[in-house]
């Protein structure tokens, strides 16, 4: 429930911070503005106050700010609504300068930036910003590994990485900018151990969770922080505050020592020796084997929680309001320019269309912060506001970078297309939008079932 709640927070108040954009400054400039909506097609709730209608429409995957004499707005709502009347009244779209409606329609993705930063600027003063962890190869969980990838197992713990994939990287932040954009294949260069070079698996799902068998290395103490009731280790009488020191006869040192003796053995009676009391107690669990992105890689899982957050291990720096601000704008610079890139690596072919992700990929994610914390979740909502301003701003007709698209054209001929043109723009971009979604929300349930 609380998972749910969350994904409808952060497409409201995003969607409501956007088109709050487009009305304030349509009232700025003077447009009458008779429709301010939060979701696209029919009305399913609302309300009236001054000459404005308010409403909730029935696809919660967008939002619009109908203006007097913009009737191509029709192709949002279902045509249900008639602002012919206003045109007469002079504060309709089509009678202001040109200036001041490029600035109406670009006031939207403006505010989604504006927000970001102040909600990065936010979370580096309250709760301060976190640092990357060095580069610093962790264990490399070798169950997740497919044959194409099983060199990865080779590489020491605690290996200082200095490049991947040819770009030079000086902590884990700039790892995983390289390796989500790693298609083919993954090569490791080190200050103090040899190249390794891997070819990726074809599949997407696989892809993905090799990528995530790679992490730094971060010395968390194998200490269990809660056990799920009957799970292989409540059966096996494990207890919370237990320190394992021995799983099939191997020293372990750290958690990720723990979970890389445990995945790798699924089925597999364990002798676990833990630390309890000041006294070493002998233990037998055995794995449960669990399918990982559909198969066919499988792991074992005893049902233990760790003791702190992963993201806890993390050094983390405080900051004054200055700071914060700039801090703010540094990240929001920064995670635009990711989305930039990898939004060119769609149309290039270097990204695979199969990652871009709709409404339950958006869920799956809240549902990974809410349980992380507030200021991860903030720091969520930052980055897909930009993303919401960046997909904005793409020239499809209906989108804000249609409609500027459709002032360029006015600038450079002296006139603006007419109104039967922009309707039919206007709808062959709802047909775009609409098969966007689609193709995301495709992705979303293909990636449910691993494929």
């Amino acid at each position: 429930m609380i998972t749910i709640i969350a994904t409808i927070v952060v497409l409201g108040v995003l969607i409501f911070v956007h088109e709050l954009g487009h009305f304030a400054t349509a009232k700025w400039v003077d447009i009458e503005v008779p429709r301010f909506s939060i979701g696209l097609g029919p009305k399913m709730i609302g309300f009236t106050r001054g000459e404005t209608e308010y409403v909730i429409a029935w696809l919660p995957l967008g939002g619009y700010v109908r203006m007097a004499g913009m009737d191509d707005m029709e192709a949002l709502e279902g045509g249900e609504h008639d602002a012919g009347a206003a045109r007469s009244t002079g504060r309709d779209f089509e009678s202001k300068s040109l200036p001041a409606r490029a600035l109406v329609i670009s006031a939207g993705v403006i505010m989604n930036v504006l927000f970001a930063w102040f909600l990065f600027s936010v979370t580096g003063m309250v709760w301060g910003a976190r640092q990357a962890p060095d580069a610093l190869m962790g264990d490399v969980t070798e169950a997740l590994l497919t044959p194409e990838t099983v060199a990865l197992a080779d590489i020491p713990q605690g290996a200082r990485i200095t490049a991947v994939n040819g770009t030079p990287v000086e902590n884990w932040t700039d790892i995983d900018q390289v390796l989500f954009r790693a298609r083919d294949s993954l090569r490791f260069e080190f200050a103090d151990a040899p190249t390794v070079a891997v070819a990726l698996p074809e599949s997407d799902s696989l892809r993905r969770v090799t990528v995530q068998a790679v992490v730094p290395r971060v010395d968390m103490p194998a200490r269990v922080g809660g056990v799920l009731a009957g799970s292989p280790a409540a059966e096996a009488g494990l207890e919370q505050g237990d320190a394992v020191v021995e799983v099939a006869g191997q020293p372990i040192a750290t958690w990720q020592d723990m979970v890389a003796a445990v995945e790798t053995r699924p089925g597999e009676a364990l002798p676990v020796v833990v630390e309890r009391g000041g006294e070493r107690v002998s233990l037998t669990i055995t794995p449960e084997a669990e399918e990982v992105a559909g198969g066919p890689l499988v792991v074992g899982r005893i049902g233990v929680g760790q003791p702190m957050r992963l993201i806890d291990a993390y050094p983390q720096v405080h900051m004054g309001p200055v700071a914060a601000v700039v801090y703010g704008g540094e990240e929001t610079v920064r995670v635009t320019s990711v989305i930039l890139d990898y939004l060119g690596g769609l149309f290039t072919g270097r990204e695979s269309p199969r990652d871009v992700g709709g409404p339950i990929l958006i869920y799956q994610i809240s549902e990974q912060v809410v349980q992380v914390g507030f200021d991860a979740f903030l720091n969520f909502m930052a980055l897909f506001s930009i993303n919401l301003a960046i997909l904005n701003l793409l020239p499809i007709p209906i989108l804000d970078g249609g409609q500027l698209m459709f002032l360029a054209v006015e600038a450079v001929r002296g006139r603006g297309l007419s109104l039967e043109q922009r309707m039919r723009l206007s709808q062959v971009g709802l047909v775009l939008v609409v098969a966007i979604m689609v193709w995301a929300l495709a992705n979303d349930v293909l990636r449910l079932f691993g494929l």
